[in-house]
């Protein structure tokens, strides 16, 4: 359930004019459904030896595949169908646990709130929540 997109060396996701890179995958950011796609795209690039081609999927990339998701994500894991986050939901925040479902797109954020992405990362880990 992946997308391609071409990613600059230096890090960025090219943009629809082809010319300049954004930092966050976003609509705006050229993406193919296939690896041949984006190869061929590349290979018509000036300066193609400084961009890559990487697959955006929701475990790499949830908040492009759940725009509901809001907050920085410090750690994503793959567990019965769900992306399992660990968010802070705002600079400074607690930190949460947010479970992404991929067949309906839907976010649901647990409500126990952790101080340091430690302890949140502990439970996460464990997988000692409910789905």
């Amino acid at each position: 359930m992946g997308i391609f997109a071409l990613q600059s060396l230096v890090g960025g996701f090219l943009d629809e004019d082809l010319k300049n890179f954004n930092k966050v995958f976003d609509d705006w950011c050229v993406q193919f459904e296939s690896i041949e796609d984006a190869q061929l795209m590349l290979e018509s690039l000036e300066k193609k030896e400084q961009i890559k081609i990487v697959e955006i999927t929701p475990l790499s990339y949830p908040k492009y595949f759940f725009p509901k998701l809001q907050g920085i994500i410090h750690a994503t894991r793959e567990y019965e169908g769900k992306i399992i986050c660990v968010v802070e939901p705002q600079m400074g925040a607690s930190f949460r646990i947010a479970i992404c479902d991929l067949e309906t797109k839907r976010v649901r954020v647990l409500g126990t709130r952790y101080k340091s992405a430690l302890s949140a990362e502990g439970a996460f880990a464990n997988l000692s929540f409910t789905l």
